[in-house]
């Protein structure tokens, strides 16, 4: 039968019978408009004038739109099809109907009907063409974002399952062993009706199995029943996963994953595609009900999808690449800061560690002025390359500098200790000469007065000079803090002494007594603005490498790490509505580690309580973020393991 008849109740068959007669031709009779449907046959409506108000314009129009046709009878009297009927009729027969009037009207409508039924059918496929052209671009889309490897395998087998409806699947990507030989691993399953865990493998590239086979021929592979192959085939399909996990494989389709260069780079399988995606196929009958064979369709689909998949997939390995490339880039530039200060070993690996863990307290932070803050994985990496690079500049300063562990130099101390030397065998000479004298002038009545007096003296003297040189050695200490006063160094500036030519030199010259005055560190103040400069140093530098947009901040958030909120900071000396948050977090976390790192020649370790109590005083001044500063402590940020 290719043709069904649809008619009301109160139409007599009788005129078109001989018609009916016809093997290709089925009738129905119906009441009422819920009845009024398109079959899967050409199907035709013959609507008589008494039956016309129960089947007003919109249901007739419905069944035209979904493919059927319908001849309209005339009433008596009536001259012509009714207005409300004009388009919806494919034929119309006045009244009274004569039999080869009706029979022609009728093959006239079937005619249309198949017209119609094919425009339906075509329209149909249009539209799912249309909706899954539209899904895969949308996978597209969705796979060209994922940067994350793990996060996109899971989403390319995902969606492959999701747009063919299978229960299952599974990901294999081929890899390269240090044989160069190719083995495809076993990478990434899923299943909707068992819970089956993953345990990666690798198989060979061969005819053995099917992925194997798929990834050997690069050709898609399609099995209705994988219980049940052709005994012809090379390849076997292995049951002990199902049998382990009280599964049924039936329905198959493995596709390679080619790249640009049609190379097979991996292989995606789904598994029992199903009528409906939700239910899960707890028992035999439920495969039986539900799995159905994947078709030429779900084949195209699935291989374009692997096309896009396999371009993703390189992309990621791509973007992996090129993270370890600038992650290397990061550890070297960072070795080649500490190798020129090897007692800021780790300082840099600290610093990132706590501001990315205090970035992450103040996503977790539900008040406070920035409890509406929330970082991306991508401003953590952003916060984390910013703070191992925050002191790159350091390459731009001097050596010397940059190490100077006292407020002297070696080599000035050294001249300030022969000096000392020098004086004191002066001294001693100036001691034996008068010793020689008194007994040469007065011989030996009152010599042990006079050589009690002169030791005295000299010891006096000697005192004296032990106790410069130890004020000089303290002094050449530097402090923390501003602390200290130097009006004996000033004093000891005042003092003479003869060289070996009789002209009398100061015992400190002001450039001494200008470098062992420094109230703060070890650093005048042009050594203090050449240090400060790695600052400026750094921000240079980080500008010219051409950033991607994820990380085009690193420059500005390492550029203010030594700024304070109440522009008393450096290189800008700017206020607090032009330091970013990253940057302030990085700032608290920099001095933290300068004040608590382990002893170095220039400073000794700060102990943790003295150390929050420094940073402390430095909010009260309005310097630091009081709300950072309290979530620093609060969430015990300094307590994080670090790199360094």
């Amino acid at each position: 039968m290719k043709f069904l008849l649809l008619h009301p109740a109160t139409f007599s068959r009788a005129p078109i019978a001989p018609m009916l007669e016809a093997e290709e031709i089925g009738a129905q009779e119906i009441k009422s408009t819920g009845e009024l449907k398109v079959a899967d046959l050409r199907t035709v409506f013959l609507l008589d004038a008494a039956s016309r108000a129960a089947f007003p314009a919109a249901s007739l129009r419905s069944f035209t739109d979904a493919g059927g046709a319908v001849v309209a009878l005339g009433a008596a009297g009536e001259a012509d099809v009714p207005t409300e009927l004009d388009d919806l009729v494919a034929a119309y027969v006045p009244d009274p109907p004569g039999v080869r009037h009706l029979l022609v009207a009728m093959r006239s409508a079937y005619r249309e009907a198949a017209a119609r039924t094919e425009a339906v059918r075509a329209r149909q496929e249009a539209a799912t063409r249309s909706r899954e052209l539209g899904e895969l671009t949308r996978i597209g889309i969705a796979l060209s974002t994922e940067r994350d490897y793990n996060t996109l395998l899971d989403l390319i087998l995902s969606q492959a399952r999701q747009v063919t409806g299978s229960d299952a699947g599974s990901l294999y990507l081929v890899e390269t062993l240090e044989n160069e030989k190719k083995r495809l691993r076993f990478k990434l399953s899923q299943n909707h009706s068992r819970d089956i865990p993953l345990v990666e493998f690798t198989i060979p590239i061969d005819h053995a199995s099917i992925a194997g086979y798929v990834a050997s021929t690069g050709e898609p592979l399609v099995i209705d029943d994988a219980y049940f192959l052709p005994p012809d085939v090379e390849f076997t399909f292995n049951r002990s996963v199902d049998q382990k996990h009280g599964y049924r494989t039936k329905s198959l389709m493995t596709i390679p994953m080619k790249d640009h260069k049609d190379t097979v780079i991996g292989v995606l399988q789904l598994i029992n595609r199903k009528r409906d995606f939700a239910v899960k196929l707890a028992a035999p009958a439920d495969v039986d009900a539900q799995v159905i064979p994947y078709t030429r369709r779900t084949v195209e689909l699935v291989t374009s999808l692997a096309g896009q998949a396999a371009v993703s997939i390189e992309n990621s390995q791509l973007y992996e690449s090129i993270e370890r490339l600038f992650e290397g880039f990061v550890t070297a530039a960072v070795t080649a800061i500490e190798q020129r200060d090897p007692t800021t070993f780790g300082h840099s690996g600290r610093v990132a560690t706590m501001t990315v863990g205090l970035a992450e307290a103040v996503d977790r932070s539900g008040a406070g002025l920035y409890r509406s803050i929330r970082f991306t994985r991508e401003q953590l990496r952003e916060i984390r390359y910013a703070g191992l690079l925050h002191d790159f500049g350091k390459v731009g300063v001097r050596e010397q500098v940059l190490v100077k562990a006292k407020k002297l130099y070696p080599p000035d101390l050294a001249l300030i200790k022969q000096r000392y030397a020098f004086i004191r065998r002066t001294a001693d000479a100036e001691f034996q000469e008068q010793r020689a004298l008194f007994l040469e002038k007065c011989g030996t009545e009152g010599y042990e007065d006079a050589l009690k007096r002169l030791r005295a003296e000299h010891d006096t003297r000697l005192q004296e000079l032990d106790r410069f040189m130890q004020l000089i050695t303290q002094s050449n200490e530097p402090t923390v803090l501003p602390e200290g006063s130097f009006e004996e160094l000033m004093r000891y500036a005042q003092v003479f002494y003869p060289d070996l030519e009789g002209k009398q030199l100061p015992y400190l010259t002001d450039d001494e007594v200008r470098f062992l005055s420094i109230r703060k560190g070890s650093l005048d103040e042009s050594e203090r603005l050449e240090i400060e400069s790695h600052v400026t140093h750094t921000y240079r530098f980080l500008m010219q490498i051409p950033w991607t947009k994820e990380l085009e901040d690193i420059p500005r958030i390492a550029y203010g790490h030594h700024e304070k909120l109440d522009g008393s900071g450096y290189p800008r000396k700017v206020r607090a509505d032009l330091i970013p948050i990253q940057t302030r977090m990085m700032t608290i976390s920099d001095i933290f580690d300068a004040l608590t790192a382990s002893d170095r020649p220039y400073k000794r370790a700060v102990p943790l309580p003295r150390a929050l109590d420094i940073m402390t005083s430095e909010v009260k001044a309005g310097m630091l973020d009081p709300d950072l500063f309290a979530l620093f402590t609060e969430a015990k940020v300094f307590e994080r393991p670090t790199d360094g």
